[in-house]
């Protein structure tokens, strides 16, 4: 007889962040904090599915008079549960709970291969089966701890579930520093980002580089949840654990209908139409930093013609992953925006003749360089690039170059951007004017005339310094000098009259 599932009710988001890394701590010690993520995203879904599928068992018993037949049909559930892997099949178990586990994440995985595949097993390499890691009392223990609250639908709003997941796996970045910026954004960021480009109802939203899926996510949060997102998110990674973090992610907010692809966008784009790049109303991604090894001998004769600019060095991929970006919109009214390293404003060689070219397309809308220090893993400052296939009249043959390397928010560990700060460098970015110090509009020919830089800071405007004189200057320093002199002197007398020093 399988245990009763205990219905108690967190209602807010640190407070269900807080039961979930209570499941972290009970990992601790055997499992080192980089790889709590492997063990508490799987079961969480596991948890999730199996809880939402009793939801939907008890609404169809009340639909068809305690039919139980009818409410195990298929067509009643988001996702089928076989016999024996419900998330209460997994409480009875007293030993070789790992395996269960294991066994029972695949067995759901075959029998909603058009939802789930890959998704669970991903985290098999976690070892679920190694008792000298995890004995059977810890997960059970884990499992139990799992089994204290109800994550269905009823309990939890999509949403909700999701925006604890967030926190999670910020906390996981937090713990893993230099591996987060794999699959975490700092998440005011991402909004700057997704603010900007606006996606609107009904409109396709792309991200070749989507890490946890933040990107998608904060673009359906900024269409408000709308229907019309069904079926228009569209995203790749390369990383697979990190593709299926993604897709758990989306699925924890609500989205039902997406496609997230796994693999190497640079070499092999997964998201294609007739045998062509797939292209989007909204592109937006973080891609990595100055990548490696990313397919510079394949890229010259790229079969979907993405070199439009030509091919960088083997060692750097930035401007790879913007003609990516650039190839991927749609014509008319596509849009897109990219966080690189601010090395792809001014360095030379290759990318200097593919930055004359990027500026000429008249394709570059805005050039916002960040403060340092705002993502994990990248002490290396960092700008936003911000597109358009056709620009609006008023804005052709310009640039906006925002300086916004002085609006963060320091913090003892990494500097942030908080929300006042988003809505400031969103602010400038929406005026399109000059703004003494912190932005300005520049034409092509400007850029031209500074040999195709983009470093904001050779076109914004200082305030002039006043210098003084060289006399005045000295007058102030002896005045200076004299008063120290003066107060020295004083502050022994005063140390000699109530005798704590003898004056010589």
């Amino acid at each position: 007889m399988a245990k009763k599932a205990n219905n108690k009710s967190i209602t807010d988001v640190q407070a269900l962040f807080n039961f979930l890394y209570e499941a972290c701590n009970i990992l601790r010690g055997p499992v080192g904090q980089d790889g709590f993520k492997d063990y508490i995203t799987p079961l969480l879904y596991y948890k999730r599915i199996s809880d939402v599928w009793d939801e939907e068992t008890v609404q169809a018993l009340k639909e068809s008079d305690g039919d139980d037949e009818y409410a195990r049909f298929p067509e009643q559930h988001r996702f089928v549960i076989p016999d024996g892997c419900h998330w209460q099949d997994l409480r009875v178990r007293t030993e070789n709970i790992g395996s269960a586990i294991v066994e029972s994440m695949r067995t759901i995985e075959r029998n909603n291969p058009m939802t789930l595949y890959g998704v669970l097993s991903t985290f098999s390499k976690a070892q679920w089966t190694n008792k000298s890691v995890l004995s059977d009392e810890r997960l059970r223990n884990l499992v139990e701890h799992m089994s204290k609250v109800n994550l269905g639908n009823s309990k939890y709003s999509a949403d909700l579930m999701g925006d604890a997941y967030e926190v999670l796996l910020k906390k996981f970045a937090d713990i893993s520093k230099s591996k987060a910026g794999e699959f975490y954004t700092p998440r005011t960021i991402v909004k700057l980002l997704v603010r900007i480009i606006a996606p609107q109802p009904g409109e396709s939203v792309y991200d070749p580089a989507c890490g946890s899926g933040g990107m998608l996510i904060e673009a359906v949060h900024h269409m408000h949840n709308s229907t019309m997102c069904c079926g228009r998110l569209f995203g790749q990674e390369k990383n697979v654990t990190n593709a299926a973090i993604s897709r758990m992610n989306l699925f924890l907010h609500g989205a039902s209908d997406f496609t997230i692809m796994q693999g190497d966008t640079l070499r092999d784009p997964r998201i294609v139409q007739n045998g062509k790049l797939a292209q989007f109303d909204c592109v937006i991604a973080n891609p990595p930093f100055s990548l490696d090894k990313w397919g510079a001998e394949i890229w010259e004769s790229d079969k979907f013609g993405r070199n439009i600019w030509g091919t960088s060095q083997a060692s750097n991929g930035d401007y790879a992953w913007i003609q990516h970006m650039i190839c991927s919109m749609k014509p008319g009214k596509g849009r897109a925006a990219v966080v690189l390293p601010q090395g792809v404003l001014f360095r030379e060689k290759k990318e200097y003749e593919m930055r004359k070219q990027l500026v000429q397309s008249d394709k570059l809308e805005c050039v916002i360089t960040l403060a340092n220090n705002l993502f994990y893993g990248a002490g290396i400052p960092a700008c936003l690039l911000i597109f358009r296939d056709r620009k609006p009249a008023d804005k052709t043959g310009k640039v906006l170059m925002i300086d916004a390397s002085g609006i963060y928010t320091a913090k003892r560990a990494q500097n942030e951007l908080s929300s006042e700060n988003v809505d400031t460098i969103f602010q400038l970015y929406s005026d399109f004017k000059n703004v003494e110090e912190t932005a300005k509009v520049v034409t092509a020919r400007d850029i031209e005339e500074k040999d195709y830089t983009l470093s904001v800071s050779r076109y914004i405007e200082r305030k002039a310094i006043e210098i003084k004189p060289y006399t005045v200057v000295k007058q102030e320093f002896l005045a200076a000098y004299e008063t120290v002199k003066y107060a020295e002197s004083r502050f022994v007398e005063l140390l000699a009259k109530n005798g704590y020093i003898n004056e010589q």
